[in-house]
């Protein structure tokens, strides 16, 4: 599981059965900090996430799959949480 922000929105008229009438997002990995890597991921959102938002992203497919709850689905990535914010070591490393 990664943290990611959401950078975009993937918009696609003709897509596998699986997929529709969900988000297809495109999400950059970061950092605890929220320090962006420029690795991109397309995630199949399953929590509202939107433009923006922080995000936990599972990236294994069946974890994905499960996730979806659609153990047949062609996917890599989904969007599980939304992140507010991220506390480790007893401080606050950001508030999202």
């Amino acid at each position: 599981m990664v943290l990611a922000k959401v950078v975009g929105v993937i918009v696609a008229t003709q897509k596998n059965l699986h997929f529709e009438g969900r988000k297809l997002l495109i999400c950059d990995v970061c950092s605890p900090d929220g320090v962006l890597s420029g690795t991109e991921v397309v995630a199949v959102d399953t929590v509202g996430a939107g433009v923006n938002d922080y995000v936990l992203v599972v990236s294994e497919g069946n974890s994905s799959r499960q996730a979806m709850g659609d153990a047949k689905a062609p996917i890599d990535s989904t969007i599980v949480g939304i992140v507010d914010r991220v506390d480790a070591g007893g401080q606050c490393l950001k508030v999202l």
